[in-house]
């Protein structure tokens, strides 16, 4: 949590430092929204809050012609619906819930446009009344309708992603209006000079073709110097981008992004692979090389797999420990000590919460199947009681019975069929 707070402050003071040292397209404006905060119920919640309504305050400030930053506060009455993995106790009532986080939007467009689609990429951090905290990344899209005097109003919806072990994923909607600090000042009314036959600034052209009278240029733009469309200091003779801001270096055009991701090559460290900003436009790194990215990694040091969350696949270790798990002819008991090395498997599930076990129970050929079918189910059973009997939420463990469908051994011979007699566990992610 203190890492994901951490990043928030990082990630603000940048925002904030980048926005004083460059040239922007929006000035600093504070907005203020209503929106919805949407939890998507899933097996693993009580039925607690789902959605929400919420407000909140924004500051904006550009960064250039297509890129601004964004602060949103935002406060909300709610249930949090936390994992019920994570034991959090059940609110009886709605707390205060209190979010911020910090956010770059990455326009399609510039502010002149009447309508500019942009994507939203940030971090933040949010307490539940102050007792617990959960940092999440959002990430979305919106739409900016300019107004007057550079207002504007925004729809966005982003997806709050999960950056800390409390934290439930969620959707917020909202719907914000935004204006400067400081108004844009009203065009000035221009007062027409007086017409000047003479050529003022020897340029050969005069009178009434001289367009730019006190400005030395062409004939071609009607007496004018070569224009610059774009302001960007490169005139459209020389500027390949004549349309579009760019710089000096780049004949007029903007500092190119090879990979699409948003961060120009400059400032991209893998200018040839989509990344992240976080990442200074690199992926996000996979350190063990298991398939399962750094973020979502709960053993990122370690090579494990995708369905342990990254961590090591512990089937091996579970088949080990219940290897011996068989049973006498007609029986659905297992004796003390064999029933003991199921304590082994107890203390794997406690240290590691998010797996579950499905139990089946197996029989060999003798009798008819509709015994068989009885009997194995019991027999799962015996194993699943152990377990639950050890603390073992019942929940995490299922059974199934499969009469002797699935023998592992040759049912003609007696080592076969004691073979047979057996229970076999799956580990569940």
């Amino acid at each position: 949590m203190k890492k994901a707070i951490l990043i928030l402050l990082v990630n603000t003071f940048f925002m904030l430092g980048y926005a004083q040292d460059s040239i922007s397209t929006k000035q600093p404006s504070i907005g203020f929204k209503l929106g919805m905060l949407d939890f998507k119920k899933t097996n693993a919640t009580d039925n607690l809050t789902s959605a929400a309504p919420y407000f909140g305050i924004q500051f904006f400030k550009g960064f250039g012609t297509n890129i601004d930053g964004m602060i949103n506060l935002d406060v909300a009455s709610l249930k949090y619906p936390y994992y019920v993995s994570k034991r959090i106790p059940e609110a009886k009532s709605s707390q205060y819930y209190f979010a911020v986080d910090a956010n770059i939007n990455f326009k399609l467009s510039t502010d002149n446009k009447k309508v500019v689609p942009y994507l939203i990429a940030g971090v933040g951090v949010a307490t539940d009344h102050g007792a617990y905290y959960t940092a999440y990344a959002p990430v979305g899209a919106g739409l900016q309708f300019k107004a007057k005097q550079g207002s504007f109003f925004n729809l966005a919806s982003t997806y709050r992603a999960e950056l800390s072990p409390l934290t439930k994923m969620h959707f917020a909607h909202s719907i914000s209006y935004t204006y400067p600090l400081k108004l844009r000042d009203k065009k000035p009314v221009m007062i027409p000079e007086a017409p000047v036959v003479a050529d003022a600034d020897e340029d050969g052209v005069s009178g009434d073709a001289d367009d730019c009278p006190n400005k030395a240029g062409l004939a071609k733009y009607h007496g004018c110097p070569v224009p610059d469309s774009d302001e960007d200091g490169v005139n459209d003779e020389n500027d390949q981008c004549p349309n579009v801001e760019g710089t000096v270096k780049y004949h007029g055009c903007p500092v190119p992004d090879k990979d699409k991701d948003g961060i120009d090559d400059e400032a991209d460290k893998c200018p040839d692979q989509k990344g992240l900003d976080r990442y200074q436009g690199c992926p996000i790194p996979d350190s063990d090389n298991d398939g399962v990215n750094d973020e979502e990694d709960q053993c990122p040091n370690l090579a494990g797999i995708i369905g342990n969350h990254g961590c090591a696949n512990l089937q091996p270790l579970i088949d080990r420990f219940s290897a011996n798990l068989k049973f006498a002819s007609g029986k659905t008991l297992l004796s003390k000590q064999l029933l003991a090395g199921l304590d082994s498997i107890v203390l794997v599930m406690n240290a590691y919460p998010n797996m579950s076990l499905a139990i089946g129970g197996h029989t060999d050929n003798t009798g008819t199947l509709k015994i068989n079918q009885k009997l194995s189910e019991q027999r799962a059973l015996t194993v699943s009681a152990y377990l639950i009997k050890k603390g073992i939420a019942i929940k995490r463990v299922t059974t199934e019975g499969y009469a002797d469908t699935r023998p592992i051994a040759d049912n003609k011979t007696i080592q076969g069929r004691a073979k047979n007699r057996r229970t076999d566990i799956t580990v569940l992610y």
